[in-house]
């Protein structure tokens, strides 16, 4: 099972477009809320309904473990002492863990950056502790952590997740291709206004 966290003024295209990706290359994603309530409402006011509120159990033998970003949802994320310590426990069991935007702070703040090459938010460098930082990449992978910058790496981010879990690698690629990400000439003119 992979769980992805929700707290209120989670960044929307991170969130669902992850679970959007992850879902239709056939991977089983929960949304969990952190916030004691099963509606959270996003950043720009966007409500969902989680799967289910967050309990530490949940976290237990997980196959990946996501946090999206949004600063209010990824600040909230950062002062959960259990989340931090499950984050930790899992990242040392070599389960996937990964964050995008201002989430990767919650990384830092369980530790588990650590000598780790990892991305964040620009500007947000000092929020992931011990970590090698990289403001030049959207999406950074070491180890079982994988980072991102923000909104625009989603499909990277989701990809990247995807991969280290299907069976058939292959399923990605179809994937990207069907939602029209990979296939189409870079070089032509992807906007016509008239």
């Amino acid at each position: 099972m992979i769980y992805l966290i929700l707290a209120d003024g989670f960044e929307e295209m991170e969130a669902i477009g992850t679970i959007d990706i992850l879902r239709r290359c056939g991977l089983q994603v929960q949304t969990l809320s952190i916030t004691g309530k099963r509606v959270v409402v996003s950043a720009r006011g966007v409500i969902v309904k989680a799967d289910s509120l967050f309990r530490k159990n949940h976290l237990i033998h997980c196959d990946a473990l996501i946090l999206p970003g949004g600063l209010k949802g990824a600040e909230t994320m950062n002062k959960n002492a259990v989340l931090r310590l499950a984050i930790s426990q899992q990242c040392h069991e070599g389960t996937i863990i990964a964050a995008i935007c201002a989430a990767p702070m919650v990384l830092g703040t369980a530790g588990v950056l650590k000598g780790k090459h990892a991305t964040i938010y620009p500007g947000m460098e000092e929020h992931i502790e011990g970590a090698i930082c990289h403001r030049e990449a959207y999406v950074i992978e070491h180890d079982n952590v994988i980072t991102a910058a923000g909104p625009a790496a989603t499909r990277l981010f989701a990809c990247a997740i995807a991969r280290r879990l299907v069976s058939n690698p292959t399923i990605v690629e179809q994937i990207e291709s069907d939602m029209l990400f990979e296939g189409y000439d870079k070089s032509q003119e992807q906007v016509l206004r008239f």
